[in-house]
């Protein structure tokens, strides 16, 4: 296993989360879920038929289920006083009682319900469902951190090139979410992807490259304009941050190439957390960085919301199941501290 992720599982040990699983009777969320409460990362809570989890559990020789916290969505004694808070939450958007009475049956919703009462620290979901199904629910319940308006996914790349970023891990964003970004957006994804690197990455010093095809004024278009306006804005919102932009990827990760087209700068040459000014640059990116480079990809993790929500793939392994439960986890550590 590799340094990075095994820090990520220790740190969530050491603070147990509760997380939710809403596809409790998906065949690898649920091996996850067994194996994670065995290993003792999280505290679950499952949602789904509970006669079908324990056959599942049986079937598959699964021996932690019985830790977890079962509850059917359909039988759930608390389901009214979701609906009444569900109505409530939506009520300018027109949400009757009724409507909400039946929301509140669908597990997604169901558990970004449970995470707004206090009951549970985050959720997980995607091995069934879309992205655009895992995210609606979490916005119209959780809704976004303070002062931030936009969602976004950030990547852990672990490389075999130790002399960039952290020891050869860089955390990325956004790869998942937002297409086009304003200026505004993007900063708040910087942030966001620098808060990413703290809590799940494990950085103690996020140093953040704000990307582009130009390095300090070396070409001129309202794209480079957009970084500029970007790095000024995140500035503002974190004046603690560590940031500098525009900067092309080999002047953010480069010494020498640092030195030579941005001198002065404490983050060119020097940089952990990488930028991209649009989503089709960075989704292509980590790709290319991925297939060609050898790199391990882990995420994308969704950043922005109030309390961890995540996504999976739906070609997703056990493996990354669990990987996400800790992560996850560490987000909620992150996210009560503030």
């Amino acid at each position: 296993m590799n340094k990075l992720i095994e820090g990520i599982i220790e740190r969530a040990k050491a603070n147990r989360q509760r997380i939710v699983l809403p596809e409790a009777t998906e065949e690898r969320t649920l091996k996850a879920a067994d194996r994670a409460l065995g290993d003792n990362i999280a505290d679950i809570i499952l949602i789904g038929d509970i006669q079908e989890i324990h056959r599942m559990a049986d079937e598959f020789g699964l021996k932690n289920i019985d830790k977890a916290t079962l509850i059917d969505p359909l039988d759930n004694p608390k389901a009214e006083e979701y609906a009444v808070l569900l109505a409530e939450l939506r009520k300018k958007k027109g949400m009757t009682i009724e409507q909400a009475r039946e929301l509140v049956k669908n597990p997604l919703y169901l558990g970004c319900m449970i995470i707004k009462t206090g009951d549970a620290d985050g959720q997980i979901s995607g091995a069934l469902s879309t992205t655009g199904d895992t995210l609606r629910p979490a916005l119209q319940i959780i809704k976004c951190s303070p002062g931030i308006t936009c969602v976004s996914g950030a990547m852990l790349m672990i490389t075999q090139q130790p002399q960039y970023g952290e020891d050869g891990v860089l955390v990325v964003g956004d790869v998942a979410v937002t297409p086009m970004p304003d200026a505004n957006q993007l900063a708040q994804i910087a942030v966001c992807t620098a808060e990413t690197a703290k809590a799940v990455g494990g950085f103690a010093d996020p140093r953040v490259a704000m990307l582009s095809f130009s390095t300090k004024g070396s070409a001129t278009h309202e794209v480079v304009d957009k970084v500029l306006e970007a790095t000024k804005i995140a500035k503002e919102m974190a004046p603690e941050l560590k940031i500098d932009g525009e900067l092309q990827a080999d002047a953010a990760l480069v010494p020498s190439v640092g030195k030579k087209k941005a001198p002065g700068s404490d983050i060119a040459g020097n940089a952990n957390v990488l930028v991209f000014p649009t989503l089709e640059v960075g989704n292509i990116a980590y790709k290319l960085v991925q297939r060609l480079g050898d790199a391990l990809a882990i995420g994308p993790i969704l950043q922005g919301i109030a309390r961890p929500v995540n996504d999976l793939s739906r070609g997703c392994s056990i493996d990354d199941v669990y990987y996400m439960i800790a992560i996850t986890a560490c987000q909620a550590q992150a996210a009560k501290s503030k």
